[in-house]
This record gives structure tokens, C-alpha cells and sequence, in this order.
């Protein structure tokens, strides 16, 4: 059976990068409110961060219905049997419905994976399952290792402009103002628990404090040898050293990368936030 791998642009990897292991990838849509971007493909991270910079209100939406269309119908003309795709969680974005429904009007069977998140997690699933496949390991025995790797995975978000969250609609003005005043910063956090949805985990005063805690006591407890953590941040590379550092010095054996937050998820938390995401590999 000739199987087709599908992610999509929220995994931090382009079109091309993704190809190169021959997995298809769709771009989300990023708008500034004057023009809309291709993931990505037309939009960096670093082109992002300027526009936050410009206080601009950055919304994000599933990938173009077209160039959904376009490839499942290509990937049916080049005789693939079945599609196993991992975009972005459904708590999140319609991404996973469209692609649904594409695939129910070309006839391709199909099998979504909900990661109930997004970013790195997505990426290992993609790669995972992809040469889980290709080794011949049995299909049922895969999925219950993905949904071993799904339960683990905890991802956290700590947000620092709060006058961000109050102009994208995710916190009222008066919430805003009060959390700026009183220097509250929330510990948001998805997963499986919150069926892919950000929600709020913790409410700490200041930044540094929030990190502390986010470590001790959301992190810590759970990590098992054969975790991974990634550190993201959206332009404050600075801050996740430091967090990094914190979390090396009581956990000096786990592997931890340094990344730059995927445009998806940085668009809502706005500027300076730090997100902490780990997950068990296998």
C-alpha cells in the first residue's frame, strides 16, 4: 500500500524542508489585517516578529481551501492508497475538517491524528509514524505508540503583553489592565486535557515567578529519561536561556532544544512569551 504523509506549516518546517523526506505540507494562513500570507512560504518568523513589533493584529486560519484541493487531488493521480496526516490540532484550527472533507470527495481513505497541540510534537508524530511505516511495524501497534507519545505531551505558555491579548480578543480590556497592573502573568497550558484548547493552568505574579513555578511544578514531576523538552520563544531569546538553564540544572540528562515559536501559535500569545512543550519519544 502506497501511503501519503500530510502536516502542515504549524510543525515550523516549509514546503520544501518537509518534501526533501517526503512529506507533504500545507502553509496556514497568516493575515495583518491588510494582506494574508502562506505560512512560511511568504511569511518567516522573523518577518512575523516585525509585524508584532508594528503592533499589528495578527490572525491566522486553515490553509487555502484550493491548495487543499489541489493536493489531495494530486496525491490520488500519483496512486497513493491512503493518506495519514497530523496538522494542527482541531482545538485550534480547521485544518483537520477540510482536509476531511477533501479526502471524502476524492474517495481517499483517510486517518487524521489529533495531537491536541501543535509545533514540535507535530513534527516528531509526522516523522514518527512515517518510519514506523516504512520499518513494517504493525499499524495497531503504531497508533498505541502514538497515543503513548499524544498523553505525555504538556505544552505551556507563558504571555508578557498582556495589551496583545486584550487587542486579539483573548483577554478583556479590564483583565488586561489588571494583569498588567498587578504584574499577573497566566500560565496557559494544551493538551489532551484541554481537547486541544489553550486554557489557563496557573495565575502567578511576574514573569520570573510564573517561570519558576511553570518549571517546578509543571515540569519537574513529569519528565521520565526518554522525554524531550523544547523551549520557544517569540523574540526573547534571552529569556528561554534562562529557562533552559533552570531546567538543565535539575534535569541535566534530558535532551532540550532552543526554538524559535511557530507563527500559528505566536500570532495570539504576542511578543516576549516563552512556551515550554515536551513530549516522550520512542
Amino acid at each position: 500500500m502506497k501511503i501519503a504523509y500530510i502536516t502542515d506549516s504549524a510543525c515550523g518546517k516549509s514546503i520544501d524542508e518537509l518534501a526533501k523526506e517526503q512529506i507533504f505540507s500545507l502553509p496556514l494562513q497568516i493575515s495583518d489585517g491588510e494582506k494574508t500570507y502562506f505560512d512560511i512560504e511568504q511569511l518567516t518568523i522573523d518577518e512575523n516578529l516585525d509585524l508584532l513589533n508594528q503592533k499589528k493584529i495578527m490572525k491566522t486560519s486553515l490553509p487555502s481551501l484550493g491548495l487543499i484541493e489541489e493536493l489531495i487531488s494530486s496525491i490520488k493521480d500519483k496512486g497513493f492508497d491512503r493518506i495519514i496526516a497530523v496538522p494542527i490540532c482541531r482545538g485550534l484550527s480547521g485544518t483537520s475538517n477540510a482536509i476531511e472533507m477533501t479526502c471524502r470527495d476524492h474517495s481517499i481513505p483517510l486517518k487524521i491524528v489529533d495531537t491536541y497541540t501543535t509545533d514540535a510534537v507535530q513534527l516528531y508524530l509526522i516523522r514518527y509514524i512515517k518510519r514506523c511505516f516504512e520499518d513494517g511495524l504493525n499499524e495497531n501497534l503504531i497508533f498505541e505508540n502514538v497515543d503513548k507519545i499524544i498523553n505525555s505531551t504538556q505544552t505551556l505558555i507563558l504571555p508578557d503583553d498582556m495589551q496583545h491579548l486584550k487587542r486579539g480578543g483573548r483577554l478583556t480590556p479590564v483583565a488586561a489592565t489588571v494583569a498588567s497592573l498587578l504584574k499577573i502573568t497566566p500560565i496557559l497550558e494544551i493538551n489532551k486535557k484541554t481537547n486541544g484548547k489553550i486554557d489557563v493552568l496557573d495565575k502567578v505574579r511576574t514573569f520570573n515567578k510564573a517561570i519558576d513555578k511553570t518549571i517546578d511544578k509543571a515540569i519537574i514531576p513529569f519528565i521520565k529519561s526518554n522525554y524531550a523538552i523544547t523551549v520557544t520563544h517569540v523574540g526573547c531569546l534571552d529569556k528561554a536561556e534562562i529557562v533552559v538553564a533552570k531546567i538543565r540544572a535539575k534535569l541535566p540528562n534530558i535532551e532540550i532544544k532552543i526554538e524559535k515559536l511557530v507563527t500559528p501559535v505566536s500570532c495570539h500569545t504576542g511578543l516576549n512569551a516563552i512556551a515550554i512543550q515536551y513530549f516522550m519519544k520512542l
